[in-house]
């Protein structure tokens, strides 16, 4: 055993997990607070009329917009890998992308229609950098062979989603009682806190992810440096364009158009990495395991994040918001998958483990394809929920909280479980380059999620049943067809193990 897994091994500090792992799992959850607090309001303030303080976009136009700026957000973490893996490190990649989401959200707690959108520019760029280094760091505390990876990530999802129930509940709060500015300004303070904590605590990471994995030349630097500043620029002048009426965009159009370009360069990344990167094959199978686990987190995210759009609207328009005097606000129902994933993410994480004690350990894929199931049937609930709205009745709150516990029991099968498989599967020197091809499925999927939200026509209620039952149906044979394969593919999975320092050691 090296030097280095007898470190790892000993550093028990969290809860049985690297010291580090605190560290990390602070900082993104406040990270996640700020920005699943924002999210939570976005579909509901740009659909808010003019009078009323909104920007009085169409269901269509505003779910779109959502959509490409969710699936931006993800699809951001490529170039924000590949800058960690060459330019920064993991850990200062973590630092300024923090700073740039906190600028972003101070901007949209301005009152202005102009620095709204600026601000969800800034929000965009820092996240790219932000989330898929910190999740490549939370892998790197483990020694390959370590069995406590999934369990880890676990917990480190469990940060995540009580960051996203403060957001919920503050800036839902907030929302309702003071203003929606105000409410993005409470976001931009919870990424301070989070910037705050990851300086204090970075010593906790013993080292991890604080330089280039794979580090450029000084020519390579500039020529990177200079290509950076120029497509600043360009955004800089396209966003000019727009805001002042010289160029017009159709964001359904734009949205449709995106989905395809994001698919395209997912499948060309993923292909060159696979075909030029000199890999061996044991490292080729397990990418083509991790693959299935890409498909499936696509058609997952396409149908969950419909949480922020559709189910939002129905939660504001469709259901029943009054317990005595007091009016439930709408963001408040989404804190039901956060609560639900703190309750129930411990017991998951102990799961993996004591069927890894017994020998039995599901593949990647299948665990992901019966998330996705899972997820499939919450809109099963919300076809009879929707037919209660068509037929002219308020749906009772319970609609809403039985199918965000399917979306969140699905969540805890897939999301953790494909975070650990990116981490596991991906050739090492390759680590934070893979982990931003992973979070393209997330681009893809909430791109997909705006575009299918849109069909739900405000004034068209009677569609809303089938459209649901369409969404499970189509799922659910995806799901099946994703674990029908990954009977054939698990022992891909195990082949990286051969090539790790820890097996050749103990061989």
């Amino acid at each position: 055993m090296t030097d280095t897994t007898i470190t790892k091994a000993n550093n028990d500090e969290f809860f049985g997990h690297p010291a580090g792992l605190s560290t990390l799992f602070f900082t993104e959850m406040w990270e996640r607070m700020s920005y699943y607090g924002m999210r939570a309001l976005l579909v509901l303030f740009m659909t808010l009329s003019i009078q009323e303080g909104g920007l009085g976009i169409t269901v269509a136009s505003a779910t779109a917009i959502y959509g490409l700026y969710t699936g931006a957000v993800y699809f951001m973490g490529l170039p924000g890998g590949w800058i960690a893996d060459r330019l920064l490190g993991g850990q200062q990649a973590v630092w300024y992308g923090g700073i740039v989401i906190m600028c972003g959200h101070i901007l949209l707690a301005i009152p202005s229609d102009s620095t709204f959108f600026i601000g969800l520019i800034f929000v965009v760029t820092g996240t790219g950098l932000l989330k898929p280094n910190i999740g490549a760091l939370v892998g790197q505390l483990y020694a390959p062979e370590d069995q406590r990876r999934d369990a880890g990530y676990t917990l480190y999802y469990m940060g995540i989603n009580l960051g996203s129930f403060i957001g919920y509940i503050v800036c839902g709060w907030l929302q309702v009682n003071v203003g929606y500015h105000w409410a993005f300004g409470a976001a931009a303070l919870g990424m301070g806190a989070g910037l705050i904590q990851f300086r204090l605590n970075l010593y906790k990471l013993q080292g991890e992810g604080a330089a280039p994995t794979q580090p450029l030349s000084p020519a390579g630097r500039r020529n990177s440096q200079l290509a950076i500043v120029a497509f600043a620029a360009i955004m800089g002048l396209l966003t000019l364009l727009m805001l002042s009426g010289t160029l017009t965009i159709d964001p359904v159009t734009l949205a449709q158009y995106v989905a395809l370009t994001i698919t395209a360069v997912f499948l060309a990344y993923y292909a060159g990495v696979y075909t030029f990167a000199d890999l061996t094959a044991d490292e080729k199978r397990s990418l083509g395991a991790l693959f299935l686990v890409c498909v499936a987190s696509t058609f997952f995210w396409a149908g969950f994040e419909q949480a922020g759009s559709s189910l939002n609207l129905f939660g504001r328009d469709y259901t029943d918001r009054i317990i005595g005097s007091f009016e439930i606000p709408p963001a408040w129902f989404q804190s039901a998958n956060s609560v639900f994933i703190v309750i129930l993410s411990p017991f998951f994480a102990a799961l993996w483990i004591n069927l890894a004690k017994r020998m039995i350990n599901p593949s990647y894929g299948i665990k992901c394809a019966v998330g996705l199931v899972i997820m499939a049937s919450g809109f099963i609930v919300m076809f009879f929920a929707a037919q209660v709205a068509a037929s002219g009745l308020a749906a009772a709150p319970y609609w809403l909280i039985a199918t965000y516990f399917l979306h969140t029991v699905g969540e805890l099968c897939l999301s953790p479980v494909a975070l650990s498989a990116v981490s596991k599967l991906s050739p090492r020197r390759f680590a934070g380059q893979m982990m931003g091809v992973f979070t393209l499925t997330y681009s893809i999927g909430n791109v997909v999620a705006g575009l299918v939200a849109g069909n739900f026509d405000p004034e068209n209620i009677q569609q809303m049943p089938n459209l649901y039952l369409q969404i499970s149906l189509f799922t659910i044979a995806i799901g099946i067809v994703i674990a029908l394969i990954a009977m054939k593919t698990r022992n891909w999975e195990s082949l990286i193990r051969q090539d790790t320092p820890a097996a050749t050691a103990a061989a």
